[in-house]
């Protein structure tokens, strides 16, 4: 029996390097595995410009189901970049057969990723694109355990992680149809510890009636405990 198709989308200053661990142990299990990067990050980084935003990295994502050619997709979304899954998901629904949300930053219709944020996040980042990222970009955090990432893992992180496009941030989540568009959506929430940043995202999730898990790891669960992660993709 073949395998399933993922397509696993990064988040906030990460790239398609993230999901290493957790494509490799699909692919050994039989499933295909697309981990493509966002516009001006990771490897594609020389294409930011003051015009990548939101609607670009939806554009991206609707790009790899529509050039690889896919269908019956199982579309997964790592904080961040649950955003451009959603909006995906509002275009493409018929290529995908569900949706997984790992501790995503979801906002309602409308909304951009800056509301979701406490003020003095928001008004921290700004800051920083401001005086050290051209006014275009806000620089990844200089200490990669915010993100839960310790030990070996931190320098790697480290060394990958690239400014996010602010504008990515400050543009709405423009949908035609409801939030994920009727199709089965589970939302997994970590716990161990909890990423504050994404704490509002559980309200909307609730109120989309979108299935919700806990699962005991740090934000980012696809370097930290890839097996787990794969373990609940494949539920």
């Amino acid at each position: 029996m073949p395998g399933d198709r993922f397509v696993l989308v990064h988040g906030a200053h990460h790239g398609g390097w993230c999901w290493r661990r957790v494509a490799g142990l699909l692919h050994e299990r039989g499933h295909d595995v697309f981990t493509p990067t966002l516009t001006g990050l990771g490897e594609r980084s020389h294409l930011l410009t003051p015009d990548v935003g939101l609607g670009t990295m939806i554009a991206d994502v609707v790009a790899v189901l529509e050039a690889e050619e896919l269908d019956d997709v199982v579309l997964v979304g790592h904080s961040f970049g649950a955003l451009p899954v959603l909006g995906a998901a509002d275009r493409e629904a018929r290529r995908i057969r569900r949706i997984v949300l790992l501790d995503g930053l979801v906002v309602d219709a409308g909304s951009c990723a800056f509301d979701a944020l406490p003020d003095e996040l928001v008004a921290r980042r700004t800051s920083d694109a401001r005086r050290r990222g051209d006014g275009i970009a806000i620089p990844p955090p200089p200490d990669v355990s915010v993100f839960a990432v310790t030990g070996p893992d931190a320098a790697w992180v480290g060394r990958r992680l690239t400014p996010q496009p602010l504008r990515s941030y400050q543009e709405p989540l423009g949908l035609e149809r409801p939030l994920g568009n009727g199709l089965p959506v589970t939302y997994l929430h970590c716990v161990a510890p909890r990423y504050e940043a994404i704490a509002s995202s559980l309200g909307v999730v609730a109120r989309a009636g979108f299935g919700c898990r806990e699962i005991e790891t740090g934000h980012d669960a696809m370097i930290t405990a890839p097996e787990l992660v794969v373990e609940e993709l494949l539920r």
